[in-house]
């Protein structure tokens, strides 16, 4: 795996595992009933950028590094996963 695949790999990673963290723990105006005027019921009430891009840094690095691990000591390959076999031949096999 090249430098390049291995940042590219954690970018889509870190962002994956933000978007499914944005929700969790979030509390809203409208529930806690703190609702600042002009703004609506669902905006954020509680939302800590900073330790929330902290705990999704920790979790993508341990994802990362199990598929980094991964890729590094299978012998898979695209033709492995080609099921439809419309893969062009590999030349000089």
């Amino acid at each position: 795996m090249a430098i390049t695949s291995a940042f590219v790999l954690y970018a889509v990673t870190w962002f994956l595992t933000m978007f499914i963290a944005l929700p969790i723990g979030l509390k809203t105006q409208g529930d806690m009933g703190q609702k600042v005027e002009g703004t609506h019921d669902g905006a954020p009430a509680n939302y800590n950028p900073k330790r929330k891009a902290l705990w999704v840094t920790v979790v993508a690095t341990v994802i990362w590094a199990g598929l980094v691990t991964f890729v590094l000591t299978t012998d898979l390959t695209w033709r492995d996963l080609d099921w439809t076999a419309k893969l062009p031949p590999v030349s000089g096999s």
